[in-house]
């Protein structure tokens, strides 16, 4: 069983652009020497965006909330709707809305430009919105891969039963397999290095053993409700960081069947009292292991390719923009 290293559940809120209220509780620019970029690599930044009343927006069409268009460059972004709506626009012509359980994974790699608003229909009428925005960091031999926009609906993605660890024949929730592998099924979404994205809810009370591969940074982003977790009690807003990982022996070129850490996930009867279902986010990745060079909405691996990708931009010859004047 994987140890929990430390519970961040003090980190404070604030505004992306006019449409996001979130809790940065990954980032890969900040960071102490018990908690960084290295302890949660290959993720490098981590949004939050808890459950936030919007009142209509009578000047949507010419203010609407959100973030105009901006760059990124050298990792995936990756968004995930839990209520409202987001329009995305990208200049490689990646484009559509997202609606509860939607998401949307955007590779930057050499250079993409994007928005991202309210949608026309939420903005009418108003609402609670509420989001996770993931940035996944590509390895050193990805980086200047063209760019590509990969988007799906919740209902084309793999959804399984969870079972009571004390009775089998019990469900107490579901899984939807957002990027990688459970219980042999396999999600849709192609990465560029091993990962998991688990959206887990569980709606009654009991006991699940969730496996991951020991070589596997684990995080876990809980969104609603309160669980146990190891033992320990997680709320909403919490990131759960766990041990670091240890690397498992292959046999064929694959991972060891036995290789595998339990994260044990309880839920109480008084935890059901307060709130009707949990829902939690769990990630795991094989660690890059590979040096960061990041300002702002650029990751690369040296300093030089960073000062690269900002004359690129300046210069009109990246991510099909124009020339910044």
């Amino acid at each position: 069983m994987r140890a929990i290293e430390h519970l961040h559940d003090n980190v404070p809120s604030q505004w992306i652009g006019d449409g996001f209220y979130v809790k940065t509780v990954i980032n890969h620019l900040a960071g102490t020497s018990q908690f960084n970029h290295t302890h949660t690599d290959p993720f490098l930044l981590l949004d939050y965006g808890e459950p936030t009343y919007f009142a209509p927006n009578p000047d949507y069409e010419e203010r609407p909330h959100g973030i105009g268009l901006h760059p990124h460059k050298g990792f995936d972004i990756v968004t995930v709707i839990y209520h409202g709506e987001l329009s995305h626009f990208d200049t490689i012509g990646g484009q559509g809305t997202l609606r509860d359980g939607d998401i949307q994974w955007i590779t930057a790699g050499s250079g993409i430009m994007h928005e991202e608003f309210h949608s026309p229909k939420f903005s009418r009428e108003g609402g609670v919105f509420n989001t996770v925005q993931l940035w996944v960091n590509l390895p050193k031999a990805h980086k200047h891969t063209a760019p590509r926009y990969q988007s799906l609906k919740r209902e084309q993605m793999p959804n399984l039963p969870l079972y009571d660890n004390d009775d089998i024949t019990r469900s107490l929730g579901t899984v939807t397999l957002i990027a990688g592998e459970c219980a042999q099924a396999q999600a849709k979404i192609d990465t560029f290095s091993p990962i998991n994205l688990w959206d887990i809810t569980l709606d009654a009370i009991g006991t699940i053993e969730l496996h991951v591969p020991k070589c596997h940074t684990l995080l876990i982003l809980m969104q609603e409700g309160e669980v146990l977790v190891q033992g320990a009690r997680a709320r909403a807003g919490t990131l759960v960081q766990f041990a670091a990982p240890t690397c498992s022996a292959l046999i064929d070129g694959a991972v060891d069947p036995n290789g595998y850490d339990t994260v044990r996930l309880s839920i109480t009867a008084d935890m059901l009292a307060n709130h009707s279902s949990t829902k939690l986010l769990l990630l795991s990745g094989q660690p890059l292991g590979e040096p960061i060079a990041a300002h702002g909405p650029f990751v690369m691996n040296t300093r030089i390719e960073l000062e690269q990708a900002f004359h690129d931009y300046k210069n009109g010859v990246f991510g099909n923009a124009p020339a910044i004047v």
